[in-house]
């Protein structure tokens, strides 16, 4: 590895939006703060919400295929 080029790895500490505080190594030198974390997010938390949609069938019948007679 050439000497000097490679910038220096630090211990930061990330803070989360929800309060939660953890350390990692980065090339950042400073505190970083985050919006979401996996203490947080709606797939490591379980409580994601999952919408039943159609596919493109179902979609088009919605559309088109239940027209009133006039």
């Amino acid at each position: 590895m050439k000497a000097g080029i490679h910038p220096e790895y630090h211990r930061v500490t990330v803070t989360c939006a929800c309060g939660n505080t953890f350390e990692t190594g980065s090339t950042h030198p400073g505190p970083i703060r985050v919006e979401i974390c996996s203490q947080c997010h709606p797939y490591y938390t379980g409580t994601r919400q999952r919408t039943v949609r159609g596919g493109r069938v179902e979609r088009f019948q919605r559309r088109y295929g239940q027209k009133a007679q006039a």
